[in-house]
Formats: C-alpha cells, sequence, structure tokens
C-alpha cells in the first residue's frame, strides 16, 4: 500500500486570520506531504507495507520503530487534524458530544479551558487531543512529537497540532493566539460523527 497526501475538503485560503494560504502550502503541501513520502520509503518490503494507517503507528511505536512510527503517526495525526477544522466551523457541540463534555469537564467552558490550556503547556512540538477513553468518557491528553491517543487504546476525537509550523507563519512565537482562533474553526459535525 502507497499512502497519498490527502486532498483538503477545503480552499487554502478560507480560514482568514486562523490560518493563511501560505501556511497550509507549507503546512499541507511540504510538512505534511514529506511525512508521507518517508512513510512510504520506509515501509516498503516491509511487513508494515500493506497494514492500515493506524496499525502502522500503534505498531511501530511497539516495536519502536522510529522512522515509521513518526512518519505514519504524522500522517495520522495530520490528516485527522486537517477534518477538525472548517471556515465553517466553530460555536459549540451538541447532542451526545455536548453531553459527555458537561458529564467529563462540568460544562464546555470548563472544557475549552483546559484544552486551550494543555495546548498551551506543552512543552516543544506536540499535539492536545480529546479522547474517549474505554469507559465511554472524556479526556483532555498532551503527546509530545506525533503521539496520539492510539497508543493508548483511546478513541481521538479532536486534535490541534502545536508543532510551531502550525503557526509561526501566521502568528509568528504566538502559540495562544493560533490556540484561541482554533475555536472559531472547530469542525464540531465531523468531531461528533467520531463517537
Amino acid at each position: 500500500m502507497s499512502f497519498v497526501l490527502p486532498e483538503l475538503p477545503y480552499e487554502k485560503n478560507a480560514f482568514g486570520s486562523f490560518m493563511s494560504e501560505e501556511s497550509f502550502q507549507y503546512h499541507h503541501g511540504k510538512h505534511h506531504a514529506t511525512y508521507i513520502t518517508n512513510l512510504n520509503k520506509n515501509i516498503e518490503g516491509t511487513k508494515y507495507a500493506n497494514l492500515e494507517l493506524t496499525d502502522i503507528v500503534v505498531k511501530s511505536n511497539e516495536e519502536k520503530l522510529l522512522p515509521i512510527f513518526n512518519n505514519a503517526a504524522q500522517h495520522f495525526n495530520h490528516s485527522f487534524f486537517w477534518n477538525v477544522i472548517s471556515p465553517n466551523g466553530g460555536g459549540h457541540p451538541t447532542g451526545e458530544l455536548a453531553d459527555l463534555i458537561d458529564k467529563s469537564f462540568g460544562n464546555f467552558g470548563e472544557f475549552r479551558a483546559k484544552f486551550s490550556t494543555t495546548a498551551t503547556t506543552i512543552f516543544g512540538s506536540g499535539w492536545a487531543w480529546l479522547a474517549q477513553n474505554a469507559e465511554g468518557g472524556l479526556e483532555v491528553i498532551p503527546y509530545g512529537a506525533a503521539g496520539s491517543p492510539l497508543l493508548d487504546g483511546k478513541k481521538p476525537l479532536l486534535t490541534i497540532d502545536v508543532w510551531e509550523h502550525a503557526y509561526y507563519i501566521d502568528h509568528r512565537n504566538q502559540r495562544p493566539v493560533f490556540i484561541e482562533k482554533f475555536w472559531e474553526v472547530v469542525n464540531w459535525k465531523y468531531v461528533e460523527s467520531l463517537l
């Protein structure tokens, strides 16, 4: 199996001050594309060549095969991130997701504050995730580098990329500004569809 760069489900200039077209050109067109190129090279001719992406992420992590893991995980994480943002996003979750957020965090405001603080305080590069655990509850989890809830057997629901390449073109070193603008573009319909 050969992995390919996924098409974005929107125009690269659709996000205003959250992420510019130039950012998408680098973040999607160069960074994400490079992870895929490297992943394909690293799995060619190996037992990983015909596995699904999520299986590659989990198994290569277990076997400590960092060149495969890092590129597979970053491909998964970025593909996920492109889907949890939308130029028509923002607002609040509804239905079952809203109920689970209230049950797990008290209310949406408390969840948003916890998620934002988690994303802001990740040291260096990484991802903040909202995940569903085996008991059905929700957790906000920070992961450094290429980590994700897949590594802990939890279901990924929402993420924000806090690698510097995600925000530096538009926001320089102001990660908190990027995180604040993220809430204006969250694709809650997509997140809800993952429950």
